[in-house]
């Protein structure tokens, strides 16, 4: 992956997060790379974002369409998403420059909305996270009918749908009870919010499937969130789609991290105990039947 020319994105409304970016222009300049601020260009062939989860989920859709690389600094609170940690950033980014860290395709999902009343589709909307169906009132339980492709799976009672990603499995789906699942493997997660029904469990759906969902009461007030963002009011009679977006966002993964290390540092899964090296005799028969 070359790396002439790289976008700097840094967290909205935030001084200092600009001042970083202003200084790590400088930073790639010295190495003789052209650097851009706050903005994207198709032509770059990194994007490298300063702030939080929420920075990143901002820009992904467009770097994911731009198939441009992207790696997350956390200048902000948890950083699940901006793997790099500030004090690491230099150190990182030298590695990645030398073309020694590893680019990971995270699945993003595409949402439209079908109208009841004409059968138009909506433009459509993209999430590296998760799209979500929340009723307005707290007053009533929604009930919302959905399929994979053509056949039926449920009608879920509860307060709402949970449809994610597997990087999504650890944000909106991990406090809905749902699966941690590893951010590279390709699967849909469908999850209910709060179901009625203690027999209604998450799901896990070919990430070839396309997954619609209606209103089965059309006296609900509907919203549809897309990565924590407003979509759509959805009214009766309308039918959200939701399957795998043609492109996944590539996102540079930290050089000096792991999955499960992220997870134990960042949510305290497990603990933070850092555990044991895999033993001898298992290295040793890895290297044996050539793997």
């Amino acid at each position: 992956m070359k790396k002439d020319f790289v976008g700097i994105i840094t967290k909205r409304d935030a001084p200092d997060v600009h001042q970083v970016g202003t200084e790590l222009a400088t930073w790639l300049e010295q190495w003789g790379i052209r650097a851009a601020l706050d903005r994207i260009d198709p032509a770059m062939d990194m994007l490298v974002i300063l702030g939080g989860d929420g920075t990143l989920l901002h820009v992904a859709a467009q770097a994911s369409h731009l198939d441009i690389p992207v790696v997350g600094i956390n200048l902000g609170n948890l950083g699940f998403l901006t793997e790099v940690a500030a004090g690491e950033m230099y150190q990182a980014l030298e590695t990645i420059l030398a073309g020694k860290a590893r680019i990971e395709k995270r699945m993003m999902l595409r949402a439209s909305l079908f109208s009841g009343r004409d059968g138009q589709e909506s433009e459509p909307l993209f999430a590296l996270n998760e799209v979500v169906i929340v009723k307005e009132s707290t007053d009533r339980i929604m009930r919302l009918s959905s399929w994979a492709d053509e056949e039926f799976i449920t009608t879920y009672k509860g307060d709402g749908l949970i449809i994610s990603t597997p990087t999504g499995s650890t944000a909106y789906n991990l406090s809905a009870g749902g699966p941690i699942v590893h951010a590279e493997l390709g699967t849909i997660l469908v999850t209910p919010i709060c179901p009625f029904m203690l027999e209604s469990r998450p799901v896990l759906l070919s990430p070839d499937v396309r997954i619609t969902t209606r209103l089965a009461d059309p006296e609900n007030d509907v919203k549809v969130i897309v990565d924590g963002r407003p979509g759509w009011d959805m009214k009766a009679e309308d039918c959200l789609v939701v399957q795998a977006a043609a492109k996944p966002l590539r996102l540079i993964s930290s050089p000096h991290k792991g999955y499960f290390a992220i997870l134990r540092n960042k949510l305290n899964w497990g603990g933070r105990d850092e555990g044991f090296p895999l033993p001898d005799m298992v290295r040793k028969n890895r290297r044996d039947s050539g793997e």
